[in-house]
């Protein structure tokens, strides 16, 4: 018995993958699974009865696992598939290495479903997380791609989504009872609409006041919660997988949650102040605090439809499934458009004003960032 402890522990030192550089980590030798027709799932491989099986699957911890390789090797020609969607050709006698770290990048999830399909059985197939010994191996880096059908997996995100989707609910129920008359003022869409705007009205005025700002902290819990969903869609919004690389785990993206609404909070209220700026330039004092106040109160409109939209369509599409950026930016910026041409209309009415100076300013403080942010954006 000792001496096949010994054999064991000197054949697990000696390296394997390519030229034996990696010290073996995981051997996925006994977390091989089928799919299983008369149970309609994924089953345990048994020899047995599973040796004319063409395709193997196992699940892949990459979140435990960061900075290891994958490493897969076939004696006959196959394909690798990760989650469902086909990655890569497995040449025969040669080993692939991909880098894990790659991978969570792409798929920002803890796990990942791989399958392997060629020639039947696993005896011609190994599959190991190995640590490198050398750099003389060059990794295989993966790109984005959509995914297919996979099987049934339970997802942090699913709880996440839910219980921020009940504290969003919650901040515009305290709004609704004690904002009211500011609440029903926002959410007018016939007042959005509305070419004249009185002076004297308390939101125009006061635009830093209390009351706007729990608006515009309420606007920015709906952009971090629409942000964190398009990314769990495998919508990379200005390579912030690479930014935000934090866990998944409830508490994780918990804290990501809020500094994101943080940062959009800032991000605001410094437009607020860029808007002053260049509303003085152009002698436009007095139409500032009314751009603010339409621009939050269009935002506030469309973000709370597309929350309510997004969770929606969430709830009812695969949990694992992704996205066409279209999805994306179609409506954004259909909104941002449209939000330009009123807020022209009603600036141009509100003030006596060359359309040109009008232009320059409504180009400079909405149509720019726009199209940078879209040019930078995916």
């Amino acid at each position: 018995m000792s001496i096949l402890l010994l054999w064991a522990v000197g054949s697990w030192a000696q390296g394997v993958g390519p030229n034996q550089q990696f010290f073996p980590v995981h051997d996925f030798r006994n977390d091989w699974l089928v799919y299983d027709q008369a149970y309609k799932s994924y089953v345990p491989f048994i020899d047995e009865q599973h040796a004319l099986v063409p395709s193997v699957s196992f699940f892949l911890d990459i979140e435990s696992n960061r900075r290891y390789n994958l490493l897969i090797s076939t004696q006959q020609d196959g394909f690798l598939f990760i989650d469902a969607a086909l990655k890569s050709k497995l040449n025969a006698s040669e080993w692939l290495v991909i880098n894990l770290d790659s991978l969570y990048r792409v798929y920002r999830k803890p796990e990942l479903f791989v399958t392997l399909y060629g020639s039947p059985g696993v005896d011609d197939k190994q599959v190991f997380i190995g640590h490198r010994r050398s750099a003389a191996q060059k990794d295989v880096a993966t790109t984005n791609t959509r995914l297919s059908i996979l099987p049934r997996r339970l997802s942090v995100y699913t709880n996440f989504f839910t219980l921020s989707l009940l504290f969003i609910v919650a901040v515009n129920a305290y709004l609704f009872n004690f904002h009211h008359r500011a609440f029903l003022r926002f959410f007018n869409l016939a007042d959005l609409l509305a070419i004249t705007v009185r002076d004297e009205l308390f939101l125009v005025t006061r635009p830093l006041s209390r009351t706007n700002l729990l608006f515009v902290m309420n606007l920015s819990f709906m952009t971090a919660y629409l942000y964190l969903i398009i990314q769990s869609k495998n919508i990379d919004l200005f390579l912030s997988r690479a930014l935000l690389l934090r866990g998944q785990s409830l508490w994780d993206l918990t804290l990501t949650f809020f500094e994101l609404s943080g940062l959009a909070f800032l991000l605001m209220l410094a437009k607020y102040l860029f808007v002053v700026a260049i509303g003085s330039l152009y002698r436009l004092e007095e139409i500032v605090n009314l751009h603010f106040f339409k621009v939050l109160q269009s935002s506030l409109i469309f973000f709370t439809v597309g929350t309510v939209t997004v969770a929606t369509i969430a709830a009812n599409t695969p949990t694992v499934g992704s996205w066409p950026s279209l999805w994306l930016i179609i409506p954004f910026v259909g909104f941002y458009v449209v939000r330009l041409g009123l807020l022209y209309v009603v600036i141009a009415n509100k003030a006596v004003v060359k359309n040109l100076y009008l232009f320059s300013y409504l180009c400079i403080v909405e149509l720019i960032p726009l199209t940078i942010g879209v040019r930078f954006a995916l």
